[in-house]
């Protein structure tokens, strides 16, 4: 039996890229380690193509919300925050959702923290936060962030960031999404609109993985890279996920202290 019979549960999608597993993922657990010291910090990933690439690839086992609560629950422990790494409420936090509301009677004290995005309060939160990772840009500059899309009515949360970043850092910034609107491609009439000649590219996601190196920098014909620049613009990269800003991190952990 735990001596502490306290945990969060860091929740995330999951990554298979090592190097943004470490940076991303590894580093926001151990910002939360060291922040809440009475607390053991353990790890789950919602993606089941994910967890059973590394199985197969590592023969790591990296467990599921609902494993993990079962785990925790098999040793004892009392009081448990989840906490997912999620950017909106989604399809993947709907799948944590599920799992606590199964588990809702195993614990003495059981809660799920909030994604990135929930309130609008967050959207001042997390736009301050971007801005310590972005250049400034003189006219012909633009920023485009990569985020994940989804079909889930939540999608809206991308909507409404898009239009506060050009609200309050600059009119050049626009966020696309991968799997929904608004598309790479719908952006580009606004881009020569406004006389952008280079771009840079940046995942809006907690990591840098298959969606960052493939379909925003890869050399697929279809990648945003090679569609902006068949459009003539000069594109650079940034391939970092949100997870390895130290300001991201944070945020997460002020979303476990508002349950605590």
């Amino acid at each position: 039996m735990n001596k502490n019979k306290r945990a969060i549960l860091v929740v995330s999608f999951g990554t298979s890229y090592e190097q943004s597993l470490k940076d991303c993922i590894e580093s926001t657990e151990n910002f939360i380690k060291e922040s809440f010291k009475d607390y053991d910090i353990k790890r789950a990933f919602t993606s089941y193509m994910i967890i059973n690439k590394i199985l197969k690839r590592d023969n790591i086992k990296i467990n599921t919300p609902i494993e993990a609560l079962e785990e925790l629950k098999k040793e004892g422990y009392e009081e448990v925050i989840v906490q997912p790494l999620h950017i909106m409420f989604g399809e993947e936090y709907e799948k944590i959702e599920k799992a606590v509301l199964e588990f809702k009677n195993e614990f003495k004290v059981l809660k799920l923290g909030k994604p990135l995005l929930f309130k609008n309060e967050d959207y001042k939160i997390a736009t301050k936060a971007l801005k310590t990772q972005l250049p400034k840009l003189n006219k012909e500059e633009a920023i485009i962030l990569m985020g994940h899309g989804t079909e889930h009515p939540a999608n809206a949360a991308y909507f409404q960031f898009d239009y506060y970043l050009r609200e309050h850092i600059n009119p050049n910034i626009y966020l696309c999404s991968v799997e929904s609107d608004p598309s790479i491609k719908s952006i580009i009439p606004k881009l020569k609109k406004s006389g952008v000649k280079n771009v840079l590219l940046m995942p809006f996601m907690l990591v840098a993985g298959d969606h960052a190196n493939n379909d925003m920098a890869g050399d697929d014909e279809e990648s945003w890279k090679n569609v902006l620049e068949k459009e003539g613009f000069k594109v650079d990269l940034y391939l970092k996920g949100l997870g390895a800003n130290i300001e991201f991190q944070k945020i997460y952990r002020d979303h476990i202290k508002e349950e605590i």
